[in-house]
This record gives C-alpha cells, sequence and structure tokens, in this order.
C-alpha cells in the first residue's frame, strides 16, 4: 500500500475516534477499539489476525500499566482517606507560600523522574497534586499540568529510562554525555513548562464529572467506613511513603550498574528496583503505618485501599486501549513507511532526528517505540557521519525532544494525564497535547542551537 493511502487511514481513524468522543459522547474504551479494528482492516492486515492484534496491544499495554495503576490508586487513596495529602500540602503551602507552591512541586517532579518512569512518577504523584490543588483551591489541572511535563522530557532524552538508553546503545552514544545534556536542556524546559502551563491554565477547563466527583471527595471521610479514631500521619511520613518506591527503584537502577549482569547481587537489585514491587512494597508499608497503626483496623484500611479499585478501572480500560490503538498503527506500517520516505529527502541530520522521532510518536503513540525506531534508521548515517562524541548525544537528545511531543489519543500517558486530571479528550488535546508539543519543540530549538555552536568549534 502506498504511503499516501497510509497516510489517509491513520488521518481518518484520529478523525473518526476524535468524532466519536468528542461529537457523540461515546464512551473513549468502546470507540478506541471500534476505530482500531477498522483502522487494522483498512490497512491491509488480514482479518483473521485482527481480534489476536487487539488482545496484543491490551495486554501489552496493560502488562506494565495495569499493576502499577492499580497500585498506585490504593496507595493514593490510603493517604488521602488517612489525611496525609492535606497534611503534606498544609505543610508545603506554609513553607513556601500558596504562589510557589506550583514551581515547587515542579522542581520536585523534575528530581523525581530522573529514575522513575513517567507513568509510574506521575502516578505517584497524583495524590500530592489533589492535596496540593485542595489547598490552593484550584483544578488539579492547574498542578498536574507543568508536573506531567517535566517529568515526560526527563522521560524521553535523561538515562536511564528506556527510550534514550536503547537509543544511546544503537547510535554508539555516550551514556554520560546524553545524562549531562538532557539534564541541561530539561532544566530551562522545567521553567518554560510552569510558565506555559500557567498561561494555558488562565481559562477555566471543565473537569470531567467522574473526576470531579473524585476530587471533591478528597480528603475526606469515607470508603464505607468509620475513622473517628484515625490521626493524621505526619508530613515526614507522607513524604517517606512518596519516596520509598522511588528510592527503591533508583536502588536497582544505579545499584545494579556497580555489580556484575547476571550476578545474583545484579538479579536481587533488579528485582528489588521493579516498579510493581517498589509500590506493593509501599503499599503494604502504607497500609500498616499509615493505615493500622494509625487507628484503623485491618478490615477498614482495606476497604479504602479497595475503593481505590473502580475509579482506577476506568484509566486502566481507557489506556489499554489506546494502546491498542497505537499497536495497530505500528503493526499496519504507517509510521516505518513515512519515516523512510522522509529519511530520503536529505535534511541535515540533527533535523531528520528531530522530525522522524516526531512522526513516529504521533503515528503509532509511543516515545519509546520513537526513539528506538528512529535510531535505528540513523544508525547507519551517523555512522558514516564520523561525528564526535559530543554530536552524536546531542543527535540522540534531537530524537528525545521528537518524540516528546504530539501527546495525543493513541499514547498510553495521554490517557493517564487527562483522565486523573479530569480532562476531556478535546481539552486534553488543548492542553497536554500543546504543552507537550511546544516544549519538544523549544527542547529541540536548545538541541540544534548546542549542535550548531559544538560543530563551529570543531567539539
Amino acid at each position: 500500500m502506498s504511503p499516501l493511502m497510509l497516510l489517509l487511514i491513520a488521518v481518518a481513524g484520529v478523525a473518526l475516534l476524535l468524532l466519536g468522543v468528542i461529537k457523540f459522547k461515546m464512551p473513549a474504551f468502546i470507540v478506541l477499539l471500534l476505530v482500531s479494528m477498522l483502522v487494522a482492516l483498512a490497512a491491509g492486515i488480514p482479518i483473521q489476525e485482527v481480534a489476536g492484534l487487539v488482545t496484543e496491544g491490551m495486554g501489552g499495554t496493560l502488562g506494565s500499566v495495569a499493576v502499577l495503576v492499580g497500585l498506585g490508586a490504593m496507595l493514593g487513596k490510603v493517604i488521602e482517606i488517612s489525611g496525609g495529602a492535606q497534611v503534606l500540602s498544609t505543610r508545603f503551602t506554609a513553607l513556601f507560600g500558596p504562589r510557589r507552591v506550583i514551581a515547587a512541586l515542579t522542581t520536585a517532579a523534575f528530581l523525581l523522574a530522573i529514575p522513575v518512569f513517567f507513568d509510574v512518577g506521575f502516578i505517584v504523584l497524583v495524590p500530592i497534586i489533589y492535596g496540593f490543588a485542595k489547598a490552593l483551591g484550584v483544578p488539579p489541572v492547574k498542578i498536574g499540568l507543568p508536573v506531567g511535563a517535566i517529568m515526560l522530557a526527563i522521560h524521553v532524552v535523561v538515562p536511564p529510562h528506556p527510550g534514550v538508553v536503547g537509543g544511546a546503545e544503537i547510535l554508539g552514544a555516550d551514556i554520560g554525555w546524553a545524562t549531562i545534556l538532557g539534564l541541561a536542556f530539561c532544566a530551562p524546559l522545567g521553567v518554560l513548562s510552569y510558565f506555559v502551563a500557567k498561561r494555558i491554565n488562565r481559562r477555566e477547563i471543565p473537569m470531567l464529572p467522574e473526576t470531579a466527583e473524585q476530587f471533591e471527595s478528597f480528603g475526606a471521610s469515607g470508603a464505607g467506613t468509620t475513622l473517628a479514631k484515625t490521626k493524621a500521619p505526619t508530613s515526614s511520613m507522607v513524604i517517606s511513603m512518596t519516596l520509598l518506591p522511588i528510592v527503591m527503584i533508583m536502588l536497582g537502577t544505579v545499584g545494579g550498574s556497580l555489580v556484575p549482569a547476571e550476578s545474583t547481587a545484579a538479579n536481587i537489585l533488579g528485582f528489588v528496583g521493579s516498579p510493581a514491587v517498589a509500590l506493593l512494597v509501599t503499599v503494604l508499608a502504607a497500609y500498616y503505618l499509615l493505615g493500622v497503626r494509625s487507628g484503623w483496623s485491618s478490615e477498614q484500611t482495606g476497604k479504602v485501599m479497595d475503593s481505590a479499585l473502580a475509579p482506577a478501572a476506568i484509566v486502566i480500560l481507557v489506556t489499554g486501549a489506546g494502546g491498542v490503538f497505537g499497536k495497530v498503527l505500528t503493526e499496519s506500517g504507517i509510521g516505518t513507511v513515512l519515516a523512510q520516505s522522509l529519511a530520503a529527502a536529505g535534511l541535515p541530520i540533527i533535523v531528520m532526528a528531530f522530525i522522524l522521532a516526531a512522526i513516529l510518536r504521533a503515528s503509532q503513540g509511543s516515545a519509546t517505540v520513537a526513539i528506538i525506531t528512529t535510531t535505528g534508521l540513523l544508525a547507519a548515517a551517523v555512522e558514516a557521519g564520523d561525528f564526535s562524541t559530543v554530536q552524536t548525544a546531542l543527535i540522540l537528545a534531537a530524537v528525545g525532544f521528537g518524540a516528546f511531543g504530539l501527546s495525543h489519543v493513541n499514547d498510553s500517558g495521554f490517557w493517564i494525564v487527562t483522565r486523573f486530571l479530569g480532562l476531556s479528550v478535546a481539552e486534553g488535546l488543548r492542553t497536554w497535547t500543546v504543552l507537550t508539543t511546544v516544549l519538544g519543540v523549544a527542547g529541540f530549538a536548545l538541541t540544534a542551537i548546542t549542535y550548531a555552536i559544538i560543530t563551529a568549534a570543531g567539539v
């Protein structure tokens, strides 16, 4: 099938999806599944393979997301109902002042995102976002947008995240330089994220009814339990519960690199540092420290945690369906065909790196897949170009920033952010998609300017 036809099919699929969700108010889960099947058939995928592809796309996404969302929601609920989020937000508000709380949390998110995958980090911070929003009397989107954006920026350009590490391996880029340059570029992007999100949030953004109900009840006694005997945890205890999974993941990442590969120590550290294990341990710790030890019975604590799973199920299913759509677009070859056509256009390699990654990101949704695929397409050109160590690291950064923007309906991260912040699809496109795209372009501009300076200096 011709590249033009594949492009038209992809555009028609996205348009149909938006029409069903925005115009006809159909459930996003159903529309995503239906459009995924129609696009698969239109792109020439054999009819007998479509159902299996849907299952594969759903399973591949939920395998990594369902456990994390479920455990993260439980952790958030027990922090919420115990009064922990309110205690922490009140403490930060008093310490930094109401005008600086959003900037402070954005800075904290920058640091937390270095060792932690984007989805995990954002889910862990959701109760803190809600608590701060409650304390400031603002909707969670005003706090969550800059926090999510800077965490995603770190995810696409700073090791040890999988896309940039895999891309570095393919291009032969130095991990140390990739880390230094990635952090150097993301620091000003954190500031830009704060101000761009502030501008986007100037208008009132309606919140989805189900999220509004959840947010309004946040911090109140509920979940069918009697919580009169419960004492609120200290802010240090809540911070410890928030940092525990991050420390465990960091221990697995950093510690694993200091011991021989495939050794017993490496295997143990890998197990301890896996996101699912880290969150499970944290949930168990919160079960006792924030629940039972604070005065709840074991049954009450269990009911509080169980009450988090119903709203989490919506996020999980919609995210999985978004993974199905991304899988169909990948298997149909839409992104790859377009990328190969562009690669033959003879653009400067730094520009080509950004555009190829952006097209692949927009066409199939996953930033990691976009980075790995783009670096694979560029590997031969980089090897033949005799680029310096710094230049190669800058090409890798350009790929990462290309995979940063254009987060939309085929990206599982889009659904996680928009559903937790209460954004409709239309509002998600106006806010989250715009913010990630602006920051992606800004990050590439910093990269291209640095590349020009380095090239001129012969470094």
